[in-house]
């Protein structure tokens, strides 16, 4: 019996320790928390990495069914262009000249749609010209390269 009231301790020590489990135990519970909370978050990798962006659901009818959509698109003597850029500011920096082909013109969401065919510095590709707000003005919506 005294072996037993000999390891009984009563202080401050006892409630320290219980205090650390509790601390301890709290800390592994919001770690665990946080694990979780970072994996559901996370979004699953696609089955195939696409090299660039997919086709959005409103394509015009003149892109070519595998093209790829870019946007950005630079070229070998640092010129680029880019989703946004002004009719103008194509015109500009490609000159007329890198017009090949036809031009249509379709229905888009927010007005007409302009769909132009491109050559420059030995690269093809196309560009959708279209308002990105009612009556504004004609942007570049999407480059494609077919």
């Amino acid at each position: 019996m005294d072996a037993l009231r000999s390891r009984r301790s009563y202080g401050i020590a006892p409630v320290m320790e219980w205090l650390l489990a509790a601390g301890l135990l709290s800390c592994l519970i919001a770690a665990a928390a946080f694990v979780v909370r970072e994996l559901r978050a996370a979004p699953l990798p696609p089955l195939s990495a696409p090299v660039a962006r997919t086709l959005s659901a409103s394509v015009p009818a003149a892109v070519p069914p595998r093209a790829v959509s870019v946007p950005v698109l630079p070229f070998h003597d640092g010129k680029e262009v880019r989703v946004g850029d002004s009719v103008a500011a194509v015109a500009t920096a490609l000159g007329r000249s890198a017009e090949v082909g036809r031009q249509e013109v379709d229905r888009g969401s927010l007005g007409e749609r302009l769909t132009r065919f491109y050559e420059y510095a030995g690269a093809r590709f196309i560009l959708v010209f279209e308002p990105f707000e009612r009556n504004g003005e004609v942007r570049i919506a999407a480059i494609y390269i077919p």
